[in-house]
């Protein structure tokens, strides 16, 4: 019988702000969590009292739950790899472990978002849920009302079809996308596919949360009230 007041091992890792709940099942798996004293397995539960440890360093969940916005710049790479010298966390330099919710590739800009709360970033990736993003992109030539319909209706990438999305026409080389999917360089490879070069890429929209004043390489902490609309949208 489950202890009501025990949690997942997976779930007390990623709620030290270290990692997602995957990622702690990849560390578990790989022998590098112990649970008072012993090699952890997946399934585990914690209570009170219990010690976890990550690669021989005891870990406590009583850091408090951070989200961030970033105007992400060109040349800053979404990764917690340390070894890329462009990581997103350096750059940032936030004092408590944080990890970026998805990706924006390194040549793009815009609202990226930041947490050490490990549960909601499959929340807010997860496709079905069609959480909307929202982006502003140039080309290299003009944009053509037969462009627009097709980006909108869907095309066929990386072994499936895009699903609808909303593209309007801003400018003579500019429109905004709204997606609700988020495969791998989806809007540059859509762009390629139709013959347009993606000159720059820029996202002001994650759900309800916008970019609004802040600039390229400027973070702030999400206000309360965006906190309480995030988590009630999930």
């Amino acid at each position: 019988m489950v202890s009501d007041a025990s949690i997942s091992l997976n779930k007390f890792i990623s709620q030290t702000g270290r990692c997602s709940r995957r990622e702690a099942d990849r560390w578990i798996e790989q022998g590098r969590v112990s649970l008072n004293g012993k090699t952890a397995r997946k399934g585990n539960r914690v209570l009170p009292g219990d010690q976890v440890t990550v690669d021989g360093e005891p870990i406590t969940n009583n850091t408090r739950t951070v989200y961030l916005m970033l105007h992400k710049p060109a040349g800053i790479t979404c990764t917690t790899d340390k070894r890329d010298k462009d990581n997103i966390i350096d750059f940032i330099g936030y004092p408590q472990r944080i990890f970026p919710i998805g990706r924006i590739d390194k040549a793009s800009t815009g609202l990226i978002l930041l947490t050490n709360n490990g549960d909601i970033v499959n929340d807010i990736l997860r496709e079905e849920n069609e959480h909307e993003k929202e982006y502003i992109v140039t080309v290299h030539k003009p944009v053509t009302r037969e462009f627009v319909m097709r980006m909108q209706n869907g095309l066929p990438i990386l072994g499936t079809v895009t699903k609808p999305c909303i593209v309007k026409q801003k400018g003579k080389r500019k429109f905004s996308i709204i997606l609700t999917q988020g495969l791998n360089r989806q809007i540059r490879r859509m762009c390629e596919y139709l013959g347009y070069k993606v000159l720059t890429l820029k996202r002001i929209r994650v759900m309800h949360l916008t970019l609004g004043t802040l600039k390229p390489g400027q973070w702030r902490e999400l206000t309360p009230t965006e906190v309480k609309q995030l988590k009630a949208a999930l």
